[in-house]
């Protein structure tokens, strides 16, 4: 992969002096999971023919690094499904990263471990809904608690900076027994465990109401059993976090109750090659065989949408936008 012109220190800085400088990459729409939250029943996924190729993919990448992009997560659908996944994390590897992650729902994760050990891919957010494998498999829909709780502790033996993700539904996982859980796998093993608060986005337009619970709700009913103590964040992090008193950290993404529009950082880049301004815009514009002088006035135009706000919802299916 050539480089299209030598790294500067070029910065992207929209109207609200942001710091442009993370992007996420959704490798394809497709997943492998039904997650009760994210995937309508009828689904309809990107033909592959529409897919920007794994090297256009990465030149794409490259330029973006040089207009400031410094962080780099892959995420899907489950980016693991795509067949080209080592030759993408291969060639986004050379690129000057201050950070390069991955998002995964953890079912063919173990497979990848070895190959990732060996490149610039350190951390590792994985969905783990619960910690009841009934439960978890009615989240889910699939019968693969086994494999990603497996993946999970191994990845973080491997020496992985894993996170673990539980999107919490009111009345079916923020009961006492799954928080309690969660709190002594925290505690535990030494992995960070992040709730995060039901979006307004696609299939869970429908049912926001009856099962969106709050992270302030969830941090009083912890609080009755824990001591918590404030961690100090970077401004632009999605999520506010604590240390528990017997060790472990849990953080809270809390896109609903505390959106952190203000201070967002990042772009999103569609499988189709669209980079779209925030989660909450639903299309984007596509940087492919773009000049280098259209590809920067697209880039700006692109950031000039960036909302400072919360958009209130979406009705695009979570999946084909990218975690």
């Amino acid at each position: 992969m050539g480089l299209p012109f030598p790294y500067s220190n070029f910065k992207l800085v929209d109207s609200h002096n942001r710091l442009i400088h993370k992007l996420r990459i959704s490798l394809l729409d497709a997943c492998n999971m039904n997650c009760l939250y994210c995937m309508p029943d009828e689904k309809e996924f990107m033909a592959k023919k529409s897919w920007v190729s794994g090297e256009e993919l990465c030149e794409i990448s490259s330029k973006l690094v040089v207009y400031g992009i410094d962080e780099i997560r892959l995420t899907g659908g489950e980016p693991l499904l795509r067949p080209d996944f080592r030759k993408i994390v291969n060639g986004l590897d050379k690129l000057p990263l201050s950070k390069f992650g991955l998002t995964t729902n953890g079912i063919h994760l173990e497979r990848e471990l070895e190959f990732l050990k060996g490149t610039s891919l350190k951390y590792l957010n994985i969905s783990l809904d619960s910690l009841n494998k009934e439960n978890f498999e009615k989240i889910t829909q699939t019968d693969t608690f086994a494999r990603v709780y497996h993946s999970i502790v191994k990845a973080h033996s491997m020496g992985f900076k894993v996170k673990v993700n539980a999107v919490l539904l009111k009345g079916i996982n923020d009961n006492e027994e799954e928080l309690d859980k969660f709190v002594e796998f925290a505690q535990k093993t030494g992995i960070e465990v992040r709730f995060l608060e039901l979006m307004r986005i696609g299939v869970a337009n429908h049912y926001f109401e009856k099962h969106f619970v709050s992270a302030g709700e969830i941090i009083e009913r912890l609080k009755l059993k824990n001591q918590l103590k404030d961690k100090k964040m970077p401004k632009d992090s999605t999520s506010f976090n604590f240390f528990l008193s017997k060790g472990g950290e849990i953080g809270f993404i809390a896109s609903e109750s505390r959106p952190f529009c203000g201070h967002c950082s990042r772009l999103r880049l569609g499988a189709d090659g669209a980079l779209r301004p925030c989660l909450f815009i639903d299309q984007g514009v596509s940087l492919r065989g773009l000049k280098a002088e259209d590809f920067l006035k697209t880039l700006k135009q692109t950031i000039k949408l960036k909302p400072f706000d919360r958009i209130d919802t979406v009705g695009q299916a979570m999946h084909q936008i990218g975690g």
